[in-house]
């Protein structure tokens, strides 16, 4: 793809596949973030000592398991005492942790 027609940046689903693509277009000889910037999601360890740290959307993953191990402590208690299983839906607010694989406009 041109340079013309290449976008100026990607949001990937996950810091693998960010990672992943960080290595092919540097092996192509494009940089990051000069001719594109990339965003990862989770926050993995590795995205921080990637060739170029990865910018990434972190979610609190401790929230999350503690916030599933009460909601399955709490199924096992109604289902225990007969009660009906009732749906839950809990919303995280995930952070940008930002680093080399973006820049400002």
């Amino acid at each position: 793809m041109s340079a013309a027609e290449r976008p100026t940046g990607v949001f990937c689903a996950n810091d693998m596949a960010a990672i992943g693509l960080l290595q092919g277009l540097t092996s192509m000889g494009i940089r990051v973030p000069d001719d594109i910037a990339i965003i990862g999601y989770d926050d993995i360890e590795f995205a921080a000592y990637a060739a170029v740290p990865l910018t990434s959307v972190a979610q609190p993953r401790r929230d999350i398991g503690a916030t599933a191990a009460t909601l399955l402590l709490a199924e096992l208690e109604d289902l225990e005492a007969g009660r009906p299983h009732v749906h839950r839906s809990v919303m995280f607010t995930p952070s940008l942790v930002e680093r080399a694989s973006t820049a400002l406009a």
